[in-house]
């Protein structure tokens, strides 16, 4: 399998005439058998390490790129992604549920129902999933 050797994320060109309403999502472009493909980064549900590669996960599919975790989460956090262990990104718009664990991790489900374990590190970043938060107790403790 051919990989670029960088994740590209393909914006509109500074003159194009913008639409009224939703902007189309950032596409990231990767290689994949000789060929050229494009990904709605509004598709992709996480993205998770493995070794010197990463995992771009769609429902039902996932692709393979040479790049470091750290330097996809540099990219894609302006995007709506957000580091919640340190091999995993997940895209907040795909985020149902939180679970407090006994541990004082969390448990954070996706639609689909796939579920990702939110380590101490990163719980905090859990705080960015809700523009404002209702209730009287806290949400996350220390």
């Amino acid at each position: 399998m051919e990989l670029l050797p960088t994740l590209q994320i393909a914006t509109k060109h500074p003159g194009s005439p913008e639409p009224e309403q939703n902007p189309p999502s950032p596409r990231v472009a990767i290689k994949v058998k000789g060929k050229i493909v494009f990904i709605n980064l509004s598709d992709v549900v996480a993205v998770q390490a493995d070794g010197d590669y990463v995992l771009l996960q769609k429902n039902g599919s996932s692709y393979s790129v040479r790049e470091l975790i750290s330097a996809v989460a540099k990219q894609l956090e302006p995007q709506g992604f957000i580091r919640i262990h340190r091999s995993i990104l997940v895209n907040t718009s795909f985020v149902e549920e939180i679970r407090p664990y006994s541990t004082g991790e969390y448990g954070l489900r996706v639609k689909g129902g796939k579920e990702y374990t939110v380590t101490r590190t990163y719980k905090k970043n859990l705080k960015s999933l809700a523009e404002f938060w209702i209730g009287t107790g806290a949400f996350f403790h220390d």
